[in-house]
């Protein structure tokens, strides 16, 4: 917009008369008034007044005569606008950019590159209608990210800014995306403040080969260099692929400048050595254990627990010995064990002729420590319960949690896992003992333990509304310790047993594309589902678990479940139009990860 009144200057013969020479004068005047009532006017306010509106908040200006206030706040925001560009001083130019660096991987396929930027741009259109049987584009994206890495492919240069977009909306993308932009992603990423999560958060996989150690425990120095200047992101994945080669050297790194790192860093970079754990690490852990930091102190102790010949666990182990035990006997009448009355000779007086089998079965006696000491609280016991817990009961958990769990066969009579779980608890202590062994069987991936606390998926399974005791059983977390195709197949007869309600949390640790007998059970469950006339928007979230996971091949099976089906009596209204819609989503999503898969593969 302009700030002053044009003059009329056309001619010569115009400028020379009177009446415009007047206009003249008056529109110099007009504009010198309104350049002088700007002159002072902060420009803050005169935003302020620009997002307020004039009728809330009064410009600083002094709108001429004829003029309303609104133009008035423009003009002298325009005014404004070019004495502040007019007014900056030269400044001396900022170097540029140093020159991306080169990624050696192999480009996209051309098919797979026009698929990732139509994958791309379909995210940054939510909300854009159309069918709801369409594939949802932005699901699949994950997917296509994991198999583009699988090959080892790199982003094509112009894709980087959607891919760091994405990423940086979507925290399932970033370790992905991440991998697949390389070095050049974090190259762009210090460029733009928006992308600063890729400078600071996990790296994903490594792209490029480290310089081999030139010794057992001693990193070389292009490491050391990047380990003490290099960004974060740089960092983590720098420590992760010198551990997975050496975790000597690894741990050299850490250890040098482990005292200099913020609390939040230090935490991370511990948790970075759980992949390659090993008796090695136990020292440095050990002294992890007087951190300052609370969290520190607690991973660390949890990582020493996974191991099963430290120090650490064997304290642990200690403590749960004088915590639970096995009794070959139940008490008799007068307070007295069997075991008491033999010791005593009362056994030749024919005392213990009269117990009955069912009182000779052993059973586990459990005797929760009555303090956390601060030896306990140095070895990571929590002292605090959460809200409803009591103090005793939660101690006992986390000691039995940290015990080395092939201590208990030595205890219990070389019993193993299957005997000792089925054996009897005494006092109603089972819910917390079990609990206990099996977040221990999960920490320490004991998959003989874990098959034993899961039992067989024909057992009802817990409900949301059980008591808390009675919920001791996790299944999903239980199953992530088994072998892929035996989740699977323990998956499959639960969902034959009980259906789908309870099996969402199942299916979602079982590995990708679900193998068979799984994929069966789930779509004959939903045929099963549909025939019923149930509502399908109860099962969208097994039907999208569905989408990414079944097998594409699959696809051509289930044409026919995508028909119409005839309203059954007492079925949902319009529940069969859904159900075909849906079925019709699912075939159509399985065809396009098919179309992926072969886009990818570079053969």
């Amino acid at each position: 917009m302009t700030s002053t009144t044009p003059v009329a200057s056309s001619t010569s013969s115009a400028a020379s008369t009177p009446v415009a020479s007047s206009a003249a004068t008056a529109s110099s005047t007009s504009s010198a008034s309104t350049a002088a009532s700007t002159s002072t006017a902060a420009w803050d306010d005169l935003v302020a007044a620009a997002l307020l509106g004039t009728e809330r908040r009064t410009p600083p200006v002094a709108p001429r005569a004829g003029q309303d206030v609104p133009s008035a706040l423009l003009d002298a925001a325009a005014l404004s606008t070019v004495r502040r560009r007019a007014g900056l001083r030269p400044a001396p130019a900022r170097p540029g950019p140093g020159r991306a660096p080169e990624d050696p991987r192999p480009a996209l396929p051309t098919a797979a590159r026009s698929r990732l930027a139509l994958l791309l741009a379909d995210r940054s259109a939510p909300g854009r209608g159309g069918s709801r049987s369409a594939p949802d584009l932005a699901e699949l994206l994950p997917q296509w990210l994991a198999l583009a890495n699988h090959h080892g492919y790199r982003v094509p240069d112009a894709l980087l800014p959607a891919l760091l977009d994405a990423a940086r909306a979507r925290t399932d993308l970033r370790a992905e995306a991440l991998t697949l932009g390389g070095p050049r992603a974090l190259w762009l990423a210090r460029l733009n403040p928006d992308w600063k999560f890729a400078l600071r958060g996990a790296a994903g996989r490594a792209s490029a080969p480290l310089p081999e150690s030139s010794g057992p425990a001693a990193a070389p120095e292009e490491e050391q260099r990047l380990w003490e200047e290099g960004l974060f992101a740089e960092r983590v994945s720098l420590l992760a692929a010198a551990r997975h080669r050496d975790p000597a050297a690894g741990l050299a790194l850490l250890s040098g400048t482990w005292s200099t790192e913020r609390a939040e860093d230090r935490l991370m970079f511990l948790d970075s050595l759980r992949d390659d754990l090993s008796p090695s690490d136990e020292p440095f852990l050990e002294q992890a254990l007087s951190d300052r930091s609370r969290n520190v102190r607690a991973t660390a102790a949890e990582l020493l627990s996974a191991l099963p010949g430290s120090a650490l666990a064997a304290r642990m182990a200690e403590r749960s010995r004088g915590c639970v035990s096995l009794t070959e006997h139940e008490p008799t009448d007068d307070g007295l064990t069997a075991d008491r009355l033999t010791a005593e000779g009362s056994a030749d007086h024919g005392l213990t002729d009269g117990l009955t089998a069912a009182e000779r079965t052993p059973r586990i006696t459990v005797r929760p420590p009555d303090e956390c000491d601060s030896g306990m609280q140095r070895d990571g016991i929590v002292p605090k319960p959460p809200s409803g817990r009591g103090e005793r009961s939660w101690w006992l958990g986390q000691l039995v949690e940290a015990t080395p769990l092939d201590r208990w066969a030595e205890w219990f009579g070389g019993r193993g896992p299957a005997e000792i779980v089925a054996l009897p608890v005494a006092d109603g202590w089972q819910a917390d003992l079990h609990a206990a062994w099996c977040r221990a069987a999960v920490r320490q991936r004991s998959a003989e333990w874990c098959r034993a606390l899961l039992g067989t998926p024909a057992v009802a399974p817990v409900t949301a509304g059980e008591a808390a005791p009675a919920a001791w059983r996790d299944p999903a977390k239980l199953l992530s310790a088994l072998p892929a195709g035996e989740r699977a197949e323990w998956v499959a007869e639960f969902i034959a047993s009980h259906g789908l309600s309870d099996a969402f949390r199942l299916l979602g640790v079982c590995a990708v594309p679900w193998a068979e007998p799984l994929g069966r059970a789930v779509v004959d469950a939903l045929d099963i589902a549909r025939d019923a006339g149930s509502y399908p928007w109860s099962f969208s979230g097994v039907m999208g678990l569905a989408e990414r996971c079944l097998d594409p091949t699959q696809a051509d099976r289930l044409e026919v479940l995508t028909a119409i089906p005839d309203e059954r009596e007492g079925a949902a209204p319009g529940a069969g139009g859904y159900w075909a819609e849906a079925f019709q989503r699912l075939v159509g999503t399985l065809r396009l990860r098919a179309a992926m898969r072969a886009e990818l593969d570079p053969a």
